[in-house]
């Protein structure tokens, strides 16, 4: 029985222990959770006392800010209360409703800040008034600005003349023929003057760029022009000088620095983006060249077929081409590719002064066809852009053969440009512009349809004073030409839908395209055909009929 006690003890004793060893790992349990709510109870306690900390600071800066206001304030009473002086002894017996006004200063000071406030906002509101009347002013400036400068042109005789004077280059050799003989006038960037034969001529444009003057300033002389085709004026700008003067380079320019010809269509499409919310607009593109006095479509199937230039049927005496092709296109880069397939077609040639000298003169129209439609006025504009044939003097271009009779039609077109002018000029009763393709496709922009702008380009290495000298001769003889006043082609209809903007009268014309390949026409089909088919797949060029 005792040691079944015993055994019964021994078994209650080790029940003990282990109940005693469970106690001691909840106590240890309890006694670490309790380290952890000391610790958590510290870190709070910390985190409380650092946003005291930061409490009181901030209460205490925001103090200091207040007391400086106050003494800030407080200080100026005392410089008044210094220059009012001999007020002080008529002021002593209000002493102390100064103090209460001073004890009452921080309410004085909110309904002051109140008050500014309110004549700030005031203020503000007078300000945006102000700046919404301005804007309403410089676009009633820019409209009046726009008009005057329409107007200027027209009293200007509409025929405006550039002349650009380009760098010497290695190609003009070395030695004395290879010297500058073309000099600026510092205080008029209109007149240049020529060393001719121990002589200086002078000349005066409308405006003279140097060698070093840039395209975007070329441009910027320029696009004033450009953008009143949109409005529904025919424009026309052409180059005009001997040939390697530079006229493809102004015109056409390089893929890193573009002419006239890629930033006026920049220009086009980023004003009809910028009216698009009232105006819906197409443009569309020809391109032609006049060679050996036959009129060719540079994007037709058949570029070698010759065209005829007819009167329109309409009686309204303008010109057109029938069977000219017309690409409608939506962008720079459709009309890049429209001049690709223009320059295969294009007829140019090596001569002794031009490695790729242009054998024919390029003319390509862009034309922009508008209605608005809010009020149904519909306006027709169109851009030339003309690269005429370099003039050249057949003994030093070294022309042989068909080249020599390339050569002999391209002065014989220009020699009829000049005597255009000169009836002009003169006023005379009849104008030959049939004596030449050339002048009978210009007849809109040469007798008051247009905008014109030439831009004679000069050589000034002393080889070339002969050349630059009759190129000068003729730009001042242009010059003084007066044309009628320019009319913009604008009509209302009666339903603004953009199916309208599709056909228009037939449309004619020209402008620039510089040939970059030194092929003779007739051997560019195979080449010419594949790039016509990429144009008419593309989706986004499409043959407008004309």
């Amino acid at each position: 029985m005792q040691r079944q006690v015993l055994k019964e003890m021994e078994q209650q004793l080790q029940s003990s222990q282990k109940t005693a060893a469970q106690l001691r790992a909840q106590i240890m349990m309890y006694e670490a959770e309790l380290e952890r709510a000391h610790g958590q109870m510290l870190e709070e306690m910390q985190a409380m006392e650092e946003e005291k900390n930061h409490a009181i600071e901030e209460a205490f800066s925001r103090a200091q800010v207040e007391m400086k206001a106050v003494h800030e304030n407080l200080a100026g009473v005392r410089t008044n209360l210094l220059t009012l002086q001999p007020a002080l002894r008529t002021l002593t017996h209000d002493y102390n409703s100064l103090k209460r006004q001073v004890r009452d200063f921080p309410l004085l000071l909110q309904e002051t800040l109140r008050s500014a406030r309110a004549e700030i906002g005031q203020a503000i509101e007078e300000v945006h008034s102000t700046n919404r009347e301005l804007l309403r002013k410089y676009r009633r400036e820019l409209q009046l600005r726009k008009k005057c400068h329409n107007e200027l042109v027209r009293l200007k005789g509409n025929i405006r003349v550039f002349g650009r004077v380009r760098p010497i280059t290695k190609e003009d050799g070395e030695g004395p023929e290879a010297t500058n003989a073309v000099t600026f006038d510092a205080d008029d960037d209109a007149v240049l003057h020529l060393l001719h034969k121990g002589k200086q001529v002078s000349f005066e444009l409308d405006k003279v760029f140097p060698p070093q003057a840039s395209q975007e300033e070329v441009f910027q002389e320029v696009q004033a022009l450009v953008t009143s085709c949109i409005d529904g004026y025919n424009v026309c700008i052409f180059a005009y000088g001997q040939t390697g003067a530079g006229k493809t380079y102004t015109m056409e320019g390089t893929a890193a620095n573009p002419g006239i010809n890629q930033r006026a269509l920049q220009l086009l499409f980023s004003e009809v983006r910028s009216k698009a919310a009232d105006w819906d607009y197409a443009i569309s593109v020809s391109a032609a060249e006049i060679y050996n006095e036959a009129l060719r479509d540079l994007l037709g199937k058949e570029p070698q077929e010759k065209l005829e230039i007819k009167l329109c049927p309409d009686g309204s005496g303008q010109l057109y081409v029938p069977g000219l092709t017309e690409f409608r296109v939506q962008s720079v880069e459709d009309i890049n590719k429209v001049f690709e397939f223009g320059y295969v077609n294009r007829a140019t040639e090596c001569t002794n002064l031009n490695e790729h000298s242009s054998r024919s003169h390029a003319l390509l129209i862009i034309t922009v066809r508008g209605l608005d439609r809010s009020t149904g006025l519909r306006t027709t504009g169109k851009l030339n852009l003309v690269d005429l044939a370099g003039s050249e003097r057949v003994g030093r271009s070294g022309a042989e053969g068909s080249r020599l009779r390339e050569a002999q039609h391209i002065n014989k077109s220009l020699s009829a440009l000049g005597d255009v002018i000169y009836a002009l000029r003169s006023r005379q009763g009849h104008v030959p512009f049939r004596n030449s393709k050339l002048t009978y496709l210009l007849q809109d922009s040469l007798s008051g349809d247009s905008k014109t702008l030439m831009m004679v380009q000069v050589s000034p290495a002393e080889k070339n004073t002969s050349e630059t000298l009759c190129s000068l001769k003729f730009a001042e003889r242009v010059r003084s030409v007066e044309l009628g006043p320019v009319s913009r082609k604008a009509e209302l209809v009666s339903w603004p839908s953009q199916e309208h903007l599709e056909g228009d009268s037939p449309g004619t014309a020209a402008s620039p395209g510089r040939g970059h390949t030194s092929s003779s026409p007739g051997q560019l089909s195979g080449r010419s055909a594949s790039i016509r088919r990429k144009l008419q797949t593309s989706g986004k060029l499409r043959p407008v009929p004309v």
